[in-house]
């Protein structure tokens, strides 16, 4: 490394003033989308003087990059931790100290009260080394519910030869599949109507507000609005013009999220937030008034899934992936093994922390 090394903390401000002055995306890599950071400094939650991310640069190039910014805890305090979403080193600095230096500097700027949701297994022996503690585990669940050519190419490399006759037959398992799953549809939906919304009301409030009482994050009309809040996606649909890529998901030529009020005999019985990503279909949010009607809500998220024409569903919620695996046509079910970390000085009750998929889901 040089000696024009900088590692500098970003704050809310300095944030909102690089927006306004289009710092960092002026290049061929940003740290974040640009709509993604001035979705983040319309978070009332964070403080100007709170830090969002550690950016490192040498001879004015990035090389390295944490994602974090602060969140609220749901405890009698209201306790601010730090999310560390993501850590990146440039591939040219993996084996120098760069990595643990910005590393260590983002545990200061956030005074330790840090929180990661998952982290990556190339890292799992610094963590093993390293002051956190296990606050969750759990299952990433990935359901495909076709033959996604494109992860058969990732694993067997000799087939890319064949990806045109892949394709085609990917598309086909794929509308083969959704005509099965459809078929199961036909009744069960019938008594049900969809309200899309961009925004929660105060009557869609009244029926999320008790079904998050008990997340880990503290819930309020106005944050989950905030979390849902479609700006923080950029649609470009010419992709290979855009003069920048980023190191977070937000900038895709597909990519949008949908919310939805599931309604029976004018009642609300669910609520349901989804993000696709091109054949991606990530649940956000999954809420159920009452488990008698549970089924009939995975049966509003498979009819939405076919509508988007997704191959992969993609959740956190084991409850859920098993209901769907179970009453619907799947080819298979990926699943990986995730654990939360907090920082041992962290004010957090480590005994009682309920991490569901919902929280830290800033995707």
């Amino acid at each position: 490394m040089s000696k024009d090394l900088q590692v500098i903390g970003v704050t809310k401000k300095m944030l909102r003033e690089a927006i306004d002055k289009n710092t960092y995306w002026k290049n061929d890599l940003s740290p974040l989308p640009k709509s993604k950071a001035s979705w983040l400094v319309a978070n009332n939650r964070i403080r100007d003087e709170e830090y969002c991310g550690v950016i490192g640069y040498e001879d004015k190039k990035m090389i390295s990059f944490i994602f974090m910014f602060p969140d609220v805890l749901n405890t009698a305090e209201k306790n601010k931790v730090y999310w560390m979403i993501s850590w990146w080193v440039h591939k040219t600095y993996k084996d120098t100290v760069l990595g643990t230096y910005i590393f260590n500097e983002s545990l200061n700027l956030a005074d330790k009260q840090i929180v990661i949701k998952s982290y990556a297994e190339n890292v799992t022996a610094f963590y093993k080394k390293q002051p956190f503690t296990v606050i969750a585990a759990r299952l990433r669940h990935t359901l495909f519910l076709s033959l996604d050519a494109s992860m058969l190419i990732g694993k067997f490399k000799f087939l890319k030869s064949f990806k045109f006759l892949l394709n085609r037959i990917d598309n086909f398992t794929a509308y083969i599949i959704r005509r099965i799953n459809a078929s199961k549809l036909k009744n069960s939906v019938k008594s049900l109507s969809y309200e899309y919304i961009n925004q929660i009301d105060d009557a869609t409030w009244s029926f999320i507000e008790p079904l998050c009482a008990h997340d880990m994050i503290y819930k309020t009309k106005e944050y989950i609005n905030w979390q849902i809040d479609a700006s923080q996606y950029m649609q470009t649909p010419i992709s290979h013009k855009h003069p920048y890529k980023s190191l977070q998901t937000g900038v895709s030529n597909n990519i949008h999220i949908h919310n939805l009020k599931i309604i029976k005999e004018q009642e609300v019985i669910g609520f349901l937030s989804y993000i696709i990503n091109f054949n991606e279909f990530n649940v956000k949010y999954f809420l159920v008034k009452e488990d008698s009607y549970y089924n009939s809500c995975i049966d509003v998220l498979i009819d939405n899934f076919n509508a988007k024409k997704a191959k992969f569903i993609f959740t956190d919620d084991t409850k859920l992936s098993d209901a769907i695996t179970s009453r619907f046509t799947t080819i298979f079910t990926h699943k990986v093994a995730k654990k939360g970390l907090a920082h041992n000085k962290t004010v957090i009750d480590f005994k009682n922390v309920n991490m569901l998929n919902r929280d830290g889901h800033f995707y």
